[in-house]
């Protein structure tokens, strides 16, 4: 069984109490590369990306059998992950008692910490310009520049008009382009 089968395949899996294990771990095999990136663009630490990562498998095993296919299987991981690491974020300000800003400052600080980093890489200035940006604007850059997310999906995804994403996504671009140009 290859774990590139179509999503209805591998819930069929998962949905037969004999593979039900089987069907799991073909969905984690499909997704958790993806899921990590996208969660790791969002917390940058490798650590607790995999923290928020396993967090969301324990969400997904939890709630899967209710999944009904309103949305692709896809979307729903995302949206999983998404608020994961929303939470993880939220926890890491209350429990720092600090502000959003000092909580951007630190990511920041694991960027620059990162042994690859290289301030005069034009890849660097992007992930320095897109941790500058509020996070509603940051993730929905994330999800669109990395993961290639179409609106309609990432709508899903954040609870979000596609306008509005547009919108963000718009101006989040314009910033990166103004913090790059002035680097």
């Amino acid at each position: 069984m290859s774990i590139q089968q179509d999503d209805k395949t591998l819930l069929a899996i998962y949905r037969d109490p004999a593979t039900r294990e089987k069907g799991f771990t073909y969905i984690i095999q499909k997704y958790q590369e993806r899921l990590y990136w996208h969660i790791r663009r969002l917390v940058l630490d490798h650590d607790d990306a995999n923290d928020v990562l396993q967090n969301v498998f324990v969400k997904v095993w939890k709630n899967l059998e209710g999944f009904r296919e309103d949305a692709q299987l896809y979307t729903w991981l995302y949206k999983i992950a998404t608020n994961e690491c929303l939470t993880f974020l939220e926890k890491q300000k209350k429990n720092n008692a600090v502000s959003l800003s000092d909580v951007e400052t630190g990511l920041s600080n694991t960027l620059k910490a990162d042994a690859q980093f290289d301030p005069n890489k034009l890849e660097w200035k992007l992930q320095k310009a897109i941790l500058g940006l509020p996070e509603k604007q940051r993730i929905v850059f994330n999800l669109r520049y990395y993961d290639e997310m179409p609106y309609e999906e990432m709508s899903r995804v954040l609870d979000t008009s596609e306008g509005a994403l547009k919108a963000s996504y718009h101006h989040a671009v314009k910033k990166i382009e103004e913090f790059i140009r002035n680097s």
